[in-house]
């Protein structure tokens, strides 16, 4: 059986991520495959799940939320982690941000489908990829410090991160 790694991702950073822990959960022998949440079928076809979305104001991604609620029952019965992209290192929060790092509702869906661990990821952000409103808000003056190009994911703690859900899973 393999590891699901399901992931939500707006501009391709976290989907970065996921493909990572995929890549160093299959060469650590627990073969693995990285998808978006909405591309995730069977969730009961895999021994493990790996949820992870990128967080924009402080909450995880919509669909990322969603995929976890339509599979909360089967996630209940297996392994599964939990990870979160963002914010952008040296981005500059808006004021009504608490600043908290957890994303807001988390720890409850964590607790309530049994989530073994939660890891928070700095995000990343190349601005030609961007849609045209989030380029219009780069290009305002105060835009820039809120969208920084940047590319914050710290690859050995990433690594580290999946190694770790291989020694959970053993051999």
């Amino acid at each position: 059986m393999t590891v699901l790694v399901a992931y939500a991702s707006r501009y391709g950073a976290t989907a970065g991520i996921a493909e990572r822990i995929a890549e160093t959960l299959t060469a650590s022998g627990h073969p693995a495959e990285a998808c978006h949440v909405s591309d995730a079928k069977d969730v009961a076809d895999h021994e493990a799940v790996v949820v992870g979305s990128a967080v924009y104001f402080g909450s995880w991604m919509k669909d990322a939320t969603a995929f976890v609620e339509r599979n909360s029952r089967t996630l209940a019965d297996r392994p599964v982690w939990m990870f979160s992209s963002g914010p952008l290192p040296g981005a500059v929060l808006p004021e009504e941000t608490d600043n908290d790092p957890q994303p807001k509702g988390l720890a409850g869906v964590q607790e309530a489908i049994g989530a073994k661990e939660h890891r928070i990821f700095d995000g990343a952000l190349d601005p030609r990829a961007l849609n045209l409103r989030h380029r219009l808000v780069r290009a305002l003056p105060a835009g820039r410090p809120l969208l920084p190009e940047v590319d914050g994911r710290d690859w050995p703690a990433i690594d580290a991160f999946a190694r770790s859900i291989g020694a959970a899973l053993g051999t």
